[in-house]
C-alpha cells in the first residue's frame, strides 16, 4: 500500500483526509515508520476520518498506539461513538481516559452525560456530575445543560430543576426540555407555569418549545391540554410543523373526537404535510380511533407512496374497530405491494386475530412471520399467546414459551403474564404457578393473571392466599384482582367470603365497586341456567333481564330465556324473544368445540359432519352411548326443547360439540392422554353427566373449558362438584 509524500502531510493537517482510503494509507505509513510529533497530529486528523466513516475498531486501535495521547484525541472518538448511539463503548473510553490521567474537558462530559442518560444509568451520571465539579467544569454552560438533560431523562425531576435554577445563564434549549418533561410527566400546572415564567425572563419559546409541551402532554395522558396548546400555539402566530400536527392529531383521536381532528386534517392539507409519513401514519390512526374507518382508508387512498408506518396504523385502526377481515386483506396487499413490514406490522396484525376471534389466524400468521424472517419480540409473543390460550393450543403455547427462552425474553413482565395466562387457561394450572413463581418482577397484570386462572379452575382457597400473598408483597390490587377473587368464591359458593372481599375494597382499598363486583355475569347466567333446568319462569325472567342489562350481545342469554319458555309451553314468550333478538341483530351461536392433536387444531361444530374423521366420531359416540346404557345412565333429552320424537333428541345430543371434540381425542390419542377441550358456550346437563362417565371407563382426564369455568373430570367426577 503506497503512502502519501510527506509534502503533502501539511495540507491534510490543514484540510483532513479526503477519502477513506487515503486516510487507511496514511494509517499504514504512521505504523511502517514510527510516530513522531508530525505524525502524532496527523493521528488525530485520522480518529476524526475514522469516526465520521464509523470505522470505530480502527480508530480505537489507532489510539490504542498513540504512546502519549492527548485529551482532545480522546474527546473527538468519545463524541463520535455517544453521536452513534454506542455508549457502553463512549463510557469505556472515557474510564480508559481518565485511569491515564488526562483531565476531562467541556466536551468530553456532555458526550459521556448524553451516554450515562440514554442508557439510562443514574449511578454513572451522578459519577460524571462528581467528576464535572472536581475538574471546575460545572459552572461551564454546556456541561450545564448536558447535567440537566442527564437527569430530566434518568426521571430526577427535583434533580433537575436545582440545577436548572442555579444556572445563571438559561437558554431556549435548556427551558424547552424542562417544560416539556413536566408536560410528559402530567404536571400541566407546572409546564405552563414554567413556560410562563420563561416568556418573562425575555426567552422566547421556538417551534421546539410549543412541540415539547403538544406531544408532552400527549404523551402524559392530558390530551385536551395538548389540543388547547395547539390551538394557542396557532393563535400566537407560531406555524406548527410535522411533529406538532402528528401529536395533535393523536390527541384528538384520544378523547374521540373527530371534529376537532377534521379541523386539523384541513390545516394540515392547508400547510401541505401530506407528503410527511408521521402526519399520515397519525391521520390514519386519529380516524381509526374515531371509529372513522372509510375516512381512514380514503387517507391511505390518498398516499401516492405508502411507507411501513402507514400501514401499520391501517391495520391497528381496522383492529380497534372490530374490521378483521379487512386488516387481512389490507396486510395482505400491503404485501403483495412488496412494502417491506416490520415487526410492528406483523405482531398489529396478530393482535388484531387474537382479539377479533380469528386464534387459527393468528397462529399461522406468526407461522409466516418466522418464515420471513422477521424475529418476534417481548411485545409480539404477548399478543399471540392469547390466541394460543382461547383454543387451547397447548404445544403452540409451548412452541412460543421455547421461543421466548431462546430469545432471552420469557422473564419479561408482560411475557411472563402472559404465560402464566396461557397454561392456565390451556388447563396447566401448576405450570402456569410454576412460571408465576418464578417471575423475577411482577406488576399487577401478573398477580390478576394467575388469581383468574386459579378462579377458572375453581380453587378459591389458591385464589385467596394469593390475594393476600399480593397484598403481603405491597403490590396494590386494583378493580380486576377484587373481579378475580370475587368471582373464585362465586364459583365455590362461598358467599360469607364474597361479601368479605366485596366490602372491603371501598372501605380498605378505595376501589369504587363496578357492576362486575355487584352482579357478575357468569352469576347471573348460572342461574338463569338453573332456572332452565328447574323451569322457574319468574326467576329466569329476572336473571334474563340483569344479563341483556351485562352482556346485551350475548345472544346465549336470549336463547335460553326462549328454552325456558318452551319448556313450559309460553310460546308468545318464545315468539317475544325470538323478534328481539332478531330486532337487534343477534343470532344464536353454533356450539363449537375446539382440541389439539398432535400440535393439529381441530374445531368441531354441532350438527356438523364435514370433518373428515365424522363417521368414526359418530361411530365411537354410538359405542360410548352403548356403554353408558349398559351402566344404567340414559342421555338427559331435558336439554332438547324442540318437538321432535324422543330418539331424534338423542341423536341431537350426540351432536354437541363438545361430544364431538371428545370422540376424537379418544380415537387419535394413546390411552391414558389427557384430553383438553374448548367450548364457546356453556356446557349442557347432559354433556357434563356424560364427561364424568366417561372420564371413568375410558380412564381419562378430561379438561373442558366453557364460557364460565374449567371442569377437570376424572375418575368419575369433576372439579366443579356439580356446583355449575
Amino acid at each position: 500500500m503506497s503512502s502519501p509524500p510527506p509534502a503533502t502531510w501539511l495540507s491534510l493537517l490543514q484540510h483532513g483526509f479526503p477519502s477513506l482510503l487515503e486516510a487507511q494509507q496514511t494509517h499504514a505509513h504512521l505504523l511502517k515508520t514510527g510516530l513522531h510529533l508530525l505524525s502524532i497530529r496527523i493521528a488525530t486528523k485520522l480518529l476524526s476520518t475514522y469516526a465520521a466513516f464509523r470505522r470505530f475498531p480502527e480508530a480505537i486501535a489507532l489510539l490504542s498506539s498513540l504512546p502519549d495521547p492527548d485529551p482532545f484525541a480522546f474527546s473527538t472518538l468519545i463524541s463520535s461513538l455517544s453521536q452513534a448511539n454506542l455508549f457502553h463503548d463512549a463510557l469505556l473510553l472515557l474510564r480508559r481516559m481518565l485511569s491515564l490521567g488526562l483531565p476531562p474537558d467541556p466536551f468530553v462530559l456532555p458526550s459521556a452525560l448524553k451516554a450515562s442518560s440514554s442508557l439510562p444509568s443514574l449511578p454513572l451520571g451522578c459519577q460524571l456530575h462528581a467528576i464535572s465539579i472536581a475538574s471546575g467544569l460545572s459552572a461551564d454552560p454546556f456541561v450545564q445543560s448536558s447535567l440537566v438533560h442527564m437527569y430530566l431523562k434518568c426521571n430526577r425531576m427535583p434533580d433537575a430543576h436545582l440545577l436548572f435554577d442555579r444556572m445563571p445563564h438559561r437558554n431556549v434549549v435548556t427551558w424547552s426540555a424542562m417544560i416539556a418533561a413536566y408536560a410528559k410527566h402530567g404536571r400541566v400546572d407546572d409546564a405552563l407555569d414554567m413556560f410562563d415564567k420563561m416568556w418573562h425572563s425575555g426567552v422566547e419559546p421556538n417551534l421546539v418549545t410549543w412541540n415539547g409541551m403538544i406531544a408532552g402532554f400527549n404523551y402524559g395522558g392530558c390530551f385536551h391540554d395538548s389540543l388547547l396548546v395547539f390551538s394557542k400555539m396557532h393563535s400566537e402566530g407560531f406555524c406548527p410543523d410535522g411533529t406538532s400536527v402528528s401529536s395533535a392529531l393523536s390527541a384528538a383521536g384520544d378523547v374521540d373526537n373527530v371534529v376537532i381532528g377534521k379541523q386539523i386534517h384541513c390545516y394540515e392539507m392547508k400547510a401541505g404535510f401530506g407528503v410527511d409519513e408521521c402526519v399520515v401514519s397519525a391521520l390514519i390512526d386519529m380516524y381509526g380511533k374515531c371509529g372513522e374507518a372509510k375516512e381512514m382508508v380514503c387517507v391511505l387512498g390518498e398516499v401516492d407512496q405508502m411507507d411501513v408506518a402507514s400501514c401499520n396504523a391501517v391495520v391497528t385502526g381496522l383492529s380497534r374497530n372490530g374490521l378483521v377481515q379487512d386488516a387481512l386483506r389490507e396486510f395482505r396487499r400491503f404485501e403483495g405491494l412488496g412494502i417491506k413490514l416490520n415487526v410492528v406490522s406483523w405482531t398489529s396484525i396478530i393482535s388484531c386475530c387474537a382479539q377479533n376471534g380469528k386464534d387459527m389466524d393468528a397462529l399461522e400468521l406468526f407461522r409466516e412471520m418466522q418464515m420471513t424472517g422477521v424475529e418476534a419480540n417481548s411485545v409480539t409473543i404477548p399478543c399471540l399467546l392469547p390466541a394460543c390460550a382461547n383454543i387451547v393450543a397447548l404445544m403452540h403455547g409451548k412452541s412460543a414459551h421455547c421461543f421466548s427462552l431462546r430469545r432471552g425474553i420469557s422473564e419479561d413482565v408482560y411475557v411472563a403474564s402472559a404465560l402464566v395466562d396461557m397454561y392456565a387457561k390451556c388447563g396447566r394450572i401448576n405450570d402456569a404457578r410454576s412460571i408465576f413463581d418464578l417471575m423475577p418482577l411482577r406488576n399487577v397484570v401478573s398477580w390478576n393473571a394467575m388469581m383468574g386462572g386459579y378462579s377458572m379452575h375453581g380453587k378459591a382457597k389458591d385464589a385467596m392466599e394469593l390475594f393476600h400473598l399480593m397484598q403481603r408483597s405491597r403490590q396494590k390490587p386494583d378493580f380486576i384482582s377484587f373481579t378475580c377473587v370475587l368471582s373464585a368464591c362465586s364459583q365455590a359458593g362461598l358467599v360469607e367470603k364474597g361479601w368479605y372481599y366485596f366490602n372491603t375494597m371501598n372501605r380498605e382499598h378505595g376501589i369504587a365497586a363496578r357492576m362486575e363486583h355487584y352482579a357478575y355475569a357468569c352469576v347471573w347466567g348460572a342461574l338463569l341456567s338453573s332456572c332452565r333446568v328447574y323451569a322457574n319462569v319468574m326467576l329466569g325472567e329476572i336473571a334474563a333481564e340483569k344479563l341483556f342489562e351485562l352482556e346485551p350481545g350475548n345472544a346465549g342469554n336470549y336463547v335460553l330465556l326462549s328454552n325456558i319458555y318452551a319448556n313450559k309451553g309460553i310460546w308468545d314468550g318464545v315468539d317475544r324473544v325470538r323478534d328481539q333478538m332478531k330486532s337487534m341483530g343477534l343470532k344464536k351461536n353454533p356450539g363449537c368445540s375446539w382440541i389439539e392433536i398432535k400440535n393439529k387444531i381441530h374445531m368441531l361444530l354441532a350438527g356438523d359432519n364435514t370433518h373428515c374423521q365424522m363417521r368414526k366420531i359418530l361411530e365411537k359416540l354410538e359405542q360410548l352411548n352403548l356403554e353408558m346404557k349398559r351402566l344404567g345412565h340414559y342421555p338427559s333429552t331435558d336439554f332438547v326443547l324442540h318437538n321432535v320424537e324422543e330418539q331424534d333428541k338423542e341423536q341431537m345430543l350426540c351432536g354437541h360439540s363438545e361430544k364431538l371434540a371428545v370422540a376424537l381425542g379418544l380415537i387419535n390419542m394413546c390411552p391414558g392422554t389427557p384430553l383438553r377441550v374448548i367450548k364457546n358456550l356453556r356446557i349442557c346437563g347432559d354433556c357434563h353427566a356424560f364427561m364424568k362417565l366417561v372420564s371413568s371407563f375410558e380412564c381419562r382426564e378430561l379438561f373442558v373449558r366453557d364460557t364460565n369455568r374449567f371442569h377437570h373430570f376424572k375418575e368419575g367426577v369433576c372439579s366443579c362438584a356439580d356446583y355449575w
